[in-house]
């Protein structure tokens, strides 16, 4: 745990998702809520998409963060503002086009949450 998704419309080209998502897993590190090994990320580019009605001009990046619960609103509440501060940072958006950022914290139920590790074996 987490589970970091970003989905992000594919007429942003200036976005690098693999850079994104290491600068993303940073700061939930840096958080102090997380281990580093227990981030899992992954991004999804959308070929189809519609932002209002235009068909032209407009873009967004959605990043979803699954944690488990128990956590503060406060808690979740600095998360989602972190991420959107380093999603914004973290390319140069192009000036010709609407692009919203969001950031969603979704909880994931502790109880029915299951999870196990599989480790390399050593020489």
């Amino acid at each position: 745990m987490p589970h970091l998704t970003i989905e992000y419309t594919s007429n942003l080209p200036q976005f690098n998702a693999n850079e994104a998502m290491l600068v993303l897993n940073q700061a939930l590190v840096a958080s102090g809520h997380f281990e580093e090994i227990d981030i899992k990320s992954r991004a999804v580019p959308i070929d189809a998409f519609l932002v209002g009605t235009s068909l032209d001009g407009r873009a967004f990046v959605h990043v979803k963060l699954a944690i488990l619960s128990g956590r503060s609103v406060q808690a979740k509440q600095e998360l989602s503002a972190t991420l959107l501060h380093v999603l914004k940072e973290a390319c140069a958006w192009p000036p010709d086009t609407h692009v919203q950022l969001c950031v969603e914290v979704q909880e994931i139920e502790r109880e029915s949450y299951a999870k196990s590790s599989i480790s390399p074996v050593a020489p």
